[in-house]
């Protein structure tokens, strides 16, 4: 009996990491910014993107036995254009295991993190970056201007949400591995490529990239 449970258990991680394709994800996470900032009283702060440095949207995280016995998902990550205007094509990014403060029950959620600093946005550029560890990721306020918003941006590395069934607020993130994902950028790209390379350079984003940039832009440009 173990003999045949074992290829059905390592086909199931096969099938989970391949996910959905990097194209169709882009518009999951667009769609997913979309709805979570059309309501402004519930929403991430405006005030807080303005100030941040790199955004990080995962649609559809998961809990499965099949990965390290915990969560598994894969997203995007974009920075700040030099200068400060505008943002940079999207990186492909993988996040691993973790508590989130709750259990998720096998529910999808989406996730987003606002990297508040230069020096967050190169610990997630590095080869492996782990929440709790590498630096703290604090929940991020929800609403419109706030004490609780002004605090977080002048004391916060990373700020993180959560969305699930409707219901949407700040997590705290403890022990998320987030890693580039080599292959999701050369299925968008068309070639071996980094994330920092894409953030930091001037590499235009793909054009399933359209509707992310465009949502990113409309609430936060730094016109």
């Amino acid at each position: 009996m173990r003999l045949k449970l074992f290829p059905l258990l390592a086909l199931g991680a096969t099938l989970l990491l391949a996910g959905p394709l990097a194209t169709d994800r882009l518009g999951s996470a667009a769609e997913a910014f979309k709805e979570v900032m059309g309501i402004p009283d519930k929403a991430i702060p405006q005030g807080l993107i303005n100030k941040a440095q790199c955004f990080v949207l995962v649609p559809s995280l998961k809990e499965s036995a099949f990965v390290f016995g915990g969560k598994y998902g894969k997203g995007f990550v974009t920075c700040r254009k030099e200068g400060g205007v505008g943002w940079s094509a999207p990186g492909s990014i993988r996040i691993e295991g973790g508590s989130f403060g709750f259990q998720i029950g096998g529910e999808a959620i989406d996730v987003f993190m606002l990297i508040m600093n230069k020096k967050g946005m190169d610990r997630l550029l590095s080869t492996k970056f782990t929440l709790g560890a590498d630096a703290q990721a604090t929940a991020g306020p929800v609403g419109r201007s706030t004490q609780a918003e002004t605090d977080a941006a002048m004391t916060a590395e990373i700020l993180t949400w959560s969305r699930s069934k409707g219901l949407f607020g700040g997590i705290a993130l403890t022990g998320a591995t987030l890693r580039g994902d080599d292959d999701w950028n050369k299925e968008l790209y068309g070639r071996a490529i980094k994330n920092r390379e894409i953030v930091t350079g001037s590499v235009a984003p793909p054009p399933a990239a359209a509707a992310l940039m465009d949502e990113l832009n409309k609430f936060s440009s730094r016109k």
